[in-house]
């Protein structure tokens, strides 16, 4: 048994070599990296969707007031920050495959557990099973990263937009699949509004199966090796002034506000969204509608946001975000109860600017890191991202029960347009430390 694992260590350790000394073997791996992590993130994004559709829905029926309808949304979230946090530190000491592949089938595993719980009206199991299920949400959330371990710095925006992306085909399929799995959930005697996480179950097992047995090799061990290469390279040349990198706290700084504060603003509108809907005798079709629109507007933009925030910057497409997010709940606030057409948009404008701040935001955390802590720091910002979302969607249902959807919105509008001053003075302090930085390298 030792000497197999000493083997296959050897065995390891010869093929990443073998990438460091080809570089297009490297470019390869890269693009293929890319079409992994798109096949996983298509079924992830059909796993996510489910929770994000009937939630909210799913609680109200089983306790019987909304009261705490945003619960559900903020213990899948709450359970992805722990997750998140967990993929990290799995996905910096045995990479990519294993981390990823880890979160996805215990996110699939919580499915089932919230499936079992409906059948049994188990409100202690549902809450349990939902904390769980949020681990395939934060893993989903983190595949965006591996994409960009080989990618240059140009590369970095347009590689997370494509494994982005490619969430919009299973998220846009999901809740327009409410009515056909709650249809095959009452054919087998379980009630209809688990029927979707019957099929996130499913997705979120298979994603962590296809990263499992093909991101082989991992992509992150592969950029890890290559950084200590060109570590032991500048240290051999003692002629050599140039230092690595290190963590850039502002650029880390300000990506993590920005995804906090875009994640915040958008699951407490989302979370309440379905709930407004259905006290206006909306039915659950009109809502799988609207939420399928609004899933595809925070996914499916990416490649044009990834290749914006690459070319015309990480700062001005931040503030977009917070433009557009403000839109969105004035939009929203103002919507006619009975016009759909109103609300799609409202919530297609919320996907939008949520799409724009966590690319930007994740662009920033990339570049403001190295790859001997990348991993680690990007586990622990989506800690903060989930724990965000939790805490919006706990008080989106307590504001909405308090006052009205109306003023949720508003507020929700009011506290995004926040980011653009604070990028713009955060951002402005970076580039002077830079100017005076390159004034005395010069």
């Amino acid at each position: 048994m030792r000497g197999r694992v000493v083997r296959e260590l050897d065995e390891n350790k010869e093929l990443i070599q073998s990438f460091i000394d080809h570089p297009e073997k490297q470019k390869q791996l890269y693009r293929r990296t890319l079409i992994i992590i798109i096949i996983a993130q298509i079924l992830g994004g059909a796993g996510l969707a489910a929770g994000i559709t009937v939630g909210a829905l799913l609680a109200e029926d089983m306790l019987g007031s909304n009261m705490l309808a945003g619960l559900p949304i903020a213990l899948f979230t709450l359970g992805s920050a722990g997750a998140a946090l967990i993929v990290g530190i799995i996905s910096q000491r045995f990479g990519r495959r294993i981390g990823l592949a880890v979160g996805f089938i215990t996110g699939g595993i919580g499915a089932v557990g919230v499936v079992i719980s409906a059948l049994f009206h188990n409100v202690i199991l549902l809450f349990i099973a939902l904390l769980v299920y949020g681990a395939g949400t934060a893993t989903n959330l983190q595949a965006r990263y591996a994409g960009t371990d080989l990618a240059g710095e140009k590369q970095r925006a347009t590689a997370i937009s494509m494994a982005m992306v490619s969430t919009t085909l299973g998220a846009v399929a999901g809740p327009n699949l409410v009515g056909v799995m709650g249809d095959f959930a009452s054919s087998i005697n379980v009630p209809p509004l688990a029927g979707p996480f019957i099929l996130a179950g499913t997705a979120f097992i298979l994603s962590g199966v296809v990263l499992f047995v093909f991101l082989r090799p991992d992509p992150l061990k592969i950029a890890q090796a290559l950084a200590t290469r060109n570590q032991e390279i500048i240290e051999k040349d003692t002629n050599n002034s140039l230092k690595l990198p290190k963590i850039n706290q502002h650029k880390v700084t300000i990506g993590a506000t920005v995804m906090v504060i875009t994640q915040i603003v958008m699951v407490a509108v989302m979370t309440m969204t379905p709930v407004h809907m259905g006290e206006h005798g909306h039915e659950l079709s009109a809502v799988g509608f609207i939420i399928g629109f609004h899933i595809g507007a925070m996914y499916l933009p990416s490649l044009v946001t990834g290749v914006l925030v690459d070319t015309i910057g990480r700062k001005i497409m931040a503030c977009a975000s917070g433009i557009t997010l403000l839109f969105s709940g004035v939009v929203a606030a103002y919507a006619p109860t009975d016009s759909i057409a109103v609300l799609t948009i409202a919530l297609i404008l919320l996907g939008i600017g949520w799409n724009f701040g966590l690319i930007s935001g994740t662009a920033l955390i990339v570049d403001g890191t190295t790859l001997t802590n990348r991993a680690k720091v990007q586990g622990t910002v989506d800690v903060l991202i989930a724990l965000s979302g939790a805490a919006g969607g706990a008080l989106s249902g307590m504001i909405v029960a308090g006052s009205s959807f109306t003023m949720l919105s508003i507020g929700s509008g009011v506290l995004s347009l926040l980011l653009v001053p604070i990028i713009l003075i955060v951002l402005r302090k970076q580039d002077e430390m830079d100017g005076k930085t390159t004034s005395r390298v010069s």
